[in-house]
């Protein structure tokens, strides 16, 4: 077994069938004591529509058991473990579960494994934080839509082999006990989400982040106790509890009323007990929006405590214009614990606003709204909390209500609403609507309408389902109970912002809509295809909103060829002698395939013009692909110029397979246009010579620089023959790159010649290392360069004169070095139009003269 992992481990491509019988006897022998026909869900007790958080429980209670450090006398523990193990691995990833759910095992078979942890990391380790209620596990799919929720945070970065993060652990989960339902408590395990942590700048663990929406994280650097814990955390809570007496009572509840808003109030008398000053806070935080808090103190304010008939300490909720008279109103709290006392305010507060079938159509057709359809009048455990939608959705002008399904069945059945929904409605009346498929809690619906509301998303449905549309559709299908499908939802929904008026997007649940579904040929979910009239493309990518965006951009303006056998033949087999050709091998369902694909496309772009790009479906043409004995996927050829033999190829071995790294080793194999200078050419041809320069100042040793490299070349390519192309080696040449004040590299400076006018060697400074932003620089400063053909007066225009006699006169000019100011007046439209016999640079030596003389008086 320990073999295999060794074998497995090596392989860094997808492997497919060979000729090498042995071989292929050895791996299929060895893989068969890991992978297993068993499904990976039924192995784990789960549902297909287990959450990662489930996941890790369900591999938590089997590996306590099964492990076999706990079954020594179990010959058949060691490979009963390694089935479970390789479940978790697959299942807790997001890419590795969509293939799996798409290909089963063969979609798997460059994931590498073999490998498990002792018992007791399993026991003590593995998800710290998963069995505590009031702690809520973050990862890369719903950590930005909980800290943009416009809650307050405060998240636990850990590490589980950290021996610190292990002994905050029991701090943490009092502390969370503490502050339930002031602030969200977070935790991310920084070992299963390693790119999170890596991108929010985590370098040391544990490491403790407040975020607040609208302002930038802010970590903890204090006693990691407790009361210290709740005392910074409560310096973000920025309620106020307002102290009420005589001058501001009546006022202050006037003001509250005009709002719709009620008071929360804790008098406090010489008897019993009245709310702490940091109870008061928490609940002026837990219920910000919804509730004003404040206290009186009775023994400065005894006439007014009189008045009220508070006659010992006593913590009251006054509903919006309610008195204290009015005993069947107010709601008189008996607690003194925040948690307690906020369950019990948010109970008794009105329900969101009601919509019926008489009334929905005209309150959608005017305002964006957030409706909870419900099909019971039985209230679920914690759903009080989605009163606050209407306070926290209030800045994005979104309205809050609630649709009976059993009494509007009608407007249910037509909007497909068979289960109890969100739904966000954008305006255009039941037009324009996305139904919510995250999380049922508070943070992840809030976070949802605000990205729906500004996206173009929409649920679709038979009715609205694209039918032969002029415009394009992103069309994605799903089902509700996929993580990996609702994973993919807010990456579309940042996609369509990008691409408003382009491209449309929808998106089809396909529990519901089974039978659409199965027309589009639907196997797996998420399916993502592109119609575009009569064409339609299905997306393979990883899903984020930029490789979304690749993918359509590419669509757009197609950089890489589809090839096939016949085409392959004429196009790269045939190809020119001035032709290079890079050709991707590959199979749909190969991971690493499936990552090179948007580098693929983008090293396509970047070598567009320089090298024609193609890729070739192996599971589609096979025969093809076994013919050019392509041995593993992807396999990434080059077919150079200038040869005679049409077979010979370059197969890249290289580790890197990003754009740059690709289009560094395609441009090896072409003519270098850009030159690799001294210091003597940097002072002769650069300094001194009569040609406009661009110059890549770099290090061999700098990443960045390596990543620019073959970008410069193609920007040297798109320029020759107008500005010449320099690399200067700063590493070799410190004393030349001193000279021209370089601090940092790569840099890039133009040096442009400009007659009789000096060179300086610090020459003009160009900040930027995207090349499209460079080329539109040096375009510019070539059009300023240029003698501008309208800048001479015409009121010397002596038309009397043919065209004829102008050139000559012209010609005379510049024969005798006669000074031009004498045929200033000649309507050089003339000689644009094609009536002059001088060639162009004799008519830029002319307007070069002119405009040097100031005499003439011709610059305007």
């Amino acid at each position: 077994m320990e073999y295999f992992s060794l074998i497995y481990q090596a392989s860094k491509n997808c492997k497919q069938s060979s000729n090498k019988v042995i071989l292929l006897f050895i791996i299929t022998s060895l893989a068969l004591l890991v992978y297993t026909n068993e499904d990976y869900y039924n192995l784990l007790g789960l549902s297909k529509s287990a959450t990662n958080r489930q996941i890790r429980q369900a591999f938590k209670k089997l590996a306590l058991t099964m492990h076999p450090d706990k079954n020594p006398n179990n010959p058949e523990a060691h490979d009963n473990f390694l089935k479970i193990n390789r479940a978790y691995e697959v299942l807790k990833d997001e890419d590795l579960r969509k293939k799996y759910d798409k290909y089963g095992e063969k979609g798997l078979q460059d994931h590498q494994g073999g490998q498990y942890e002792s018992w007791n990391f399993y026991r003590y380790d593995f998800g710290i934080y998963d069995d505590d209620v009031e702690i809520i596990t973050l990862d890369k799919g719903d950590f930005d839509a909980a800290v943009t929720s416009g809650e307050l945070w405060f998240v636990n970065f850990y590490f589980p082999r950290c021996s610190h993060c292990h002994d905050l652990a029991p701090t943490w989960r009092e502390f969370a006990k503490e502050m339930d339902g002031v602030i969200r408590i977070g935790a991310v395990n920084c070992g299963d989400n390693r790119m999170l942590c890596r991108s929010k700048g985590i370098t040391s663990y544990p490491s403790l982040y407040i975020f607040k929406a609208g302002g930038s994280p802010v970590k903890y650097f204090g006693d990691r106790s407790k009361d210290e814990l709740v005392r910074f955390a409560m310096k973000y809570v920025t309620s106020r509890v307002t102290e009420l007496w005589t001058g501001n009572f009546a006022s202050a509840f006037n003001s509250a009323y005009s709002l719709g808003i009620g008071w929360l109030v804790t008098f406090c008398a010489e008897m019993g007990d009245c709310l702490s000053s940091q109870t008061q806070l928490k609940l002026a935080g837990m219920l910000e929006g919804l509730v004003k808090v404040g206290w009186m103190d009775c023994k400065t304010q005894a006439q007014l405590c009189k008045d009220l008939e508070i006659t010992s300490s006593t913590t009251i909720y006054f509903p919006p214009g309610s008195t204290i008279k009015q005993r069947n109103k107010i709601l008189i709290l008996q607690s003194l614990d925040a948690r307690e006392i906020y369950i019990e305010v948010m109970q008794y507060l009105p329900d969101l606003e009601s919509l019926t079938e008489h009334s929905i159509q005209g309150k959608l057709a005017h305002h964006r709204w957030l409706v909870f359809f419900k099909f019971s009048d039985a209230t679920e455990s914690g759903e009080y909390e989605f009163k606050k939608c209407k306070a926290l959705l209030q800045s994005d002008n979104i309205q809050v209500g609630t649709f009976d399904c059993n009494a509007g069945s009608r407007i249910c059945k037509t909007l497909y609403i068979r289960q109890p929904s969100v739904v966000i409605f954008k305006g255009r009346g039941t037009h324009a609507f996305e139904v919510h498929h995250g999380k049922k809690v508070l943070y992840d619906i809030v976070s949802f309408a605000r990205e729906s509301i500004s996206a173009s998303v929409i649920t679709l449905n038979p009715q609205n389902f694209p039918k032969n549309q002029r415009e394009p559709w992103l069309v994605d299908f799903f089902a509700p109970w996929c993580p990996p499908c609702r994973a993919l939802l807010p990456e579309l929904r940042k996609a369509s912002k990008q691409l408003i008026g382009q491209l449309k997007f929808g998106t089809l649940d396909c529990t519901v809509h089974a039978d659409l579904c199965n027309t589009h040929g639907i196997q797996a979910y998420p399916t993502t295809l592109i119609f575009n009239q009569s064409n339609v493309h299905e997306y393979e990518g990883h899903h984020t909103a930029d490789e979304i965006l690749e993918f359509i951009k590419d669509l757009i303006n197609p950089s890489v060829i589809a090839l096939t056998p016949q085409n392959f033949e004429r196009l790269v087999r045939q190809r020119g002698q001035d032709e290079v050709w890079m050709v991707d091998f590959y199979a749909p369902w190969c991971g690493p395939c499936q990552a090179l694909m948007p580098e693929w496309k983008r090293m396509a772009r970047m070598l567009n013009g320089t090298v024609k790009v193609g890729s070739m479906d192996c599971q589609k043409y096979h025969f093809l692909c076994q013919k050019e004995n392509v041995q593993a996927y992807p396999e990434i050829r080059l077919f150079p110029l200038n040869t005679n033999n049409a077979y010979k190829y370059h197969s890249y071995n290289g580790w890197s397979r990003n754009a740059q790294s690709l289009g560094s080793w395609a441009l090896g194999f072409l003519p270098q246009t850009s030159i690799e200078l001294t210091p003597d050419d940097f002072k002769n041809k650069v300094l001194k010579g009569k040609d406009h320069w661009v110059i890549d100042f770099y290090a061999p040793w700098c990443g960045p620089c390596q990543n620019f490299a073959p970008e410069f070349e193609l920007l040297a390519k798109s320029f020759k023959g107008k500005v010449k192309a320099g690399k200067m080696d700063c590493q070799n040449n410190p004393h030349t790159c001193q000279t021209a004040g370089i601090r940092a590299y790569p840099t890039v400076k133009f040096y442009p010649f400009q007659g009789e006018k000096k060179k300086s060697a610090a020459g003009e400074y160009i900040n930027s290392r995207d090349t499209r932003v460079i080329s539109e620089l040096l375009n510019k400063r070539l059009e300023e360069l240029q003698p501008k053909m309208g800048m001479f007066s015409t009121k010397k225009l002596d038309l009397g004169k043919s065209a004829l006699s102008w050139t000559t006169m012209l010609q005379k000019s510049i024969l005798y070095n006669d000074s031009p100011c004498s045929i200033i007046g000649f309507p050089l439209k003339l000689l644009i139009m094609g009536n002059s016999t001088l060639r162009e640079e004799e008519i830029v030596e002319v307007l070069t003269k002119i405009s040097s003389l100031e005499h003439c008086g011709a610059v305007i």
